[in-house]
C-alpha cells in the first residue's frame, strides 16, 4: 500500500514538472473525417501533400529482421561508401557492435569519405567516450544533439529519436534499431531484442538525406549539399514511397496526423506493432471507429520483458475501449519487442523511429518512411504473423480481471502520458 501511495505522489510531482515543460501550442484536437479509403488515389495524394515530400516511384526496399541481418547489411554499406556517410541515431551505447560501427566509420573517414555523425546527447550517455575520440581523430564530424547548456535549457526535452544511415546519398537505412548489444543476435533470449530495420534505394533516399540535413543544419549551421549528398536519383524498382519528419520546432503533429489519416482510411485491416503504445483519446477513438466499421485491428506490444515498465502500465490502462470495440491486443513474450510498424489494408507500410505515444507525436524529433506497395505490405504481414505466434493475446476478460492494485497503478501512471 505504501508503494502505491508513493507512486501516486511521485507521479503528481512529475506531472507538475511536465506541465511547465509543455509548449502550449495547439495540437490536433478533432477527429479526421473519413472521405476516402486507402486504395483511393486521393489517399496517397493527401498523404504526400500534407506530410511533406510528395510520394516518389522507382524505389526498392529490403526488410532486415533482427541484428544478425541488420548490422552486417549496415556495415557492408559503410564499407562500400565512396564519398559521404550521414548517420543520426538516438541510442548509441558501449559494446562490441558500438565499437565495430565506430571503427568502420573511422576507417572511411581516414580514407577521405566525408563522415557526419549526429548522436542524441541523452541517448548516447552510455557510449564509451573512446568511440567519440576514435571518430574525431579519424576526421569524422561528430555532434551530440541538444547537449545541455545554460542558454538552451528549454531544448533538453527535445530529443532526436530519428534513426537514419545514408551512404553516398544512394543507400538508406531506417527502422527501430539503436546501436547497442541488445539489438544484436536474432532475439534468441531476453538479452537480445526483437526489432526490424529497412534498407532502401531509389529516389526516396534523397528524402532520407534531407531529413538528416534538417537536424544537421540546426546543430551546426552548416548546409551539406551537392551531388555527393544528393546525386541524380536512380530508378531501382517500382516501389512508391516518401520519407517525412516531425519535431517540436516544425511539423510536430505530422506523425500523429499520418497515423490518424491512415487509420481513418483503413477499409479492411490494421496491423500495428509498437514498442511503446500509449495512444491519446483522439487516436483511441479513431481506432475504435475503424473497428466498429468492420476493420480487423491487431495491435502487438511488448509483454513483461520491457525496458520501461511504466510505459507498459500506462499502455494497458487505455486498452478498455479498444478491447470493447473488438480490437485484438497481443503482448510479445520471448524478449523486448522494439518494432515500430504500421500496415494498412495490404497497401501502406509505415516504418521508422516513431513510437505510438505522445512523446513521439509531440516532443521527439522523429522520421518515418511510408511505403505504398502491396507485395511489400504482404511480406510485413507475414513477419507480423510470425511475431503473433510468439505472443499472448489479452482479451477483454483478461483486462477486466486485473487486480485492484494493478488498475490503480495503471491509472496513476497514465497521467504521465505526455512524456511517455
Amino acid at each position: 500500500m505504501l508503494t502505491i501511495l508513493l507512486t501516486v505522489v511521485v507521479t503528481l510531482v512529475v506531472v507538475l514538472v511536465i506541465a511547465n515543460l509543455s509548449t502550449g501550442e495547439k495540437k490536433i484536437e478533432h477527429k479526421i473525417e473519413r472521405l476516402y479509403g486507402s486504395h483511393d488515389p486521393q489517399f496517397i495524394r493527401s498523404m504526400g501533400l500534407l506530410l511533406g515530400p510528395p510520394v516518389v516511384s522507382g524505389n526498392r526496399f529490403e526488410v532486415l529482421v533482427n541484428g544478425d541481418e541488420i548490422f552486417p547489411s549496415m556495415l557492408e554499406a559503410i564499407d562500400g561508401a565512396q564519398k559521404t556517410i550521414t548517420f543520426e541515431t538516438f541510442i548509441y551505447w558501449s559494446g562490441a557492435i558500438g565499437e565495430q560501427i565506430a571503427a568502420a566509420l573511422s576507417k572511411k573517414a581516414r580514407a577521405g569519405v566525408a563522415v557526419h555523425v549526429l548522436l542524441d546527447w541523452v541517448g548516447s550517455q552510455k557510449m564509451d567516450p573512446r568511440y567519440l575520440r576514435m571518430l574525431k581523430d579519424a576526421g569524422a564530424q561528430v555532434i551530440q544533439y541538444h547537449k545541455p547548456h545554460w542558454t538552451g535549457l528549454g531544448r533538453m526535452n527535445d530529443r532526436t529519436h530519428r534513426k537514419l544511415l545514408v551512404i553516398d546519398g544512394r543507400i538508406g537505412f531506417t527502422g527501430g534499431v539503436g546501436i547497442a548489444q541488445e539489438w544484436t543476435g536474432h532475439a534468441q533470449d531476453d538479452m537480445h531484442w526483437r526489432d526490424t530495420h529497412f534498407r532502401v534505394t531509389g529516389p526516396v533516399v534523397g528524402h532520407m538525406q534531407a531529413v538528416f540535413m534538417d537536424n544537421w543544419m540546426k546543430t551546426t549551421g552548416n548546409v551539406l549539399h551537392g551531388p555527393d549528398y544528393f546525386p541524380s536519383p536512380s530508378d531501382d524498382g517500382e516501389g512508391l514511397a516518401h520519407m517525412f519528419s516531425s519535431s517540436p520546432s516544425g511539423g510536430s503533429d505530422d506523425m500523429q496526423l499520418m497515423y490518424l489519416m491512415a487509420i481513418t482510411a483503413a477499409a479492411r485491416s490494421i496491423h500495428l506493432a509498437s514498442a511503446y503504445f500509449v495512444p491519446d483519446r483522439l487516436t483511441i477513438n479513431a481506432i475504435v471507429e475503424a473497428a466498429k466499421r468492420g476493420v480487423a485491428v491487431q495491435i502487438l506490444t511488448p509483454g513483461k520483458r520491457i525496458d520501461a515498465h511504466t510505459v507498459r502500465e500506462a499502455s494497458r490502462a487505455c486498452w478498455g475501449p479498444l478491447l470493447e470495440a473488438g480490437v485484438q491486443m497481443f503482448e510479445y513474450q520471448p524478449t523486448m519487442f522494439h518494432v515500430k510498424l504500421l500496415v494498412v489494408d495490404e497497401c501502406l507500410v509505415s516504418v521508422g523511429s516513431t513510437n505510438f505515444d505522445s512523446r513521439s507525436f509531440k516532443l521527439n524529433d522523429e522520421a518515418n518512411l511510408n511505403i505504398y506497395d502491396a507485395a511489400f505490405a504482404r511480406r510485413q504481414m507475414q513477419i507480423f504473423a510470425d511475431d503473433l505466434a510468439k505472443s499472448k493475446r489479452v482479451t477483454l476478460a483478461d483486462w477486466n480481471s486485473r487486480s485492484w492494485a494493478e488498475k490503480l497503478v495503471d491509472r496513476v501512471v497514465a497521467l504521465l502520458d505526455p512524456q511517455l
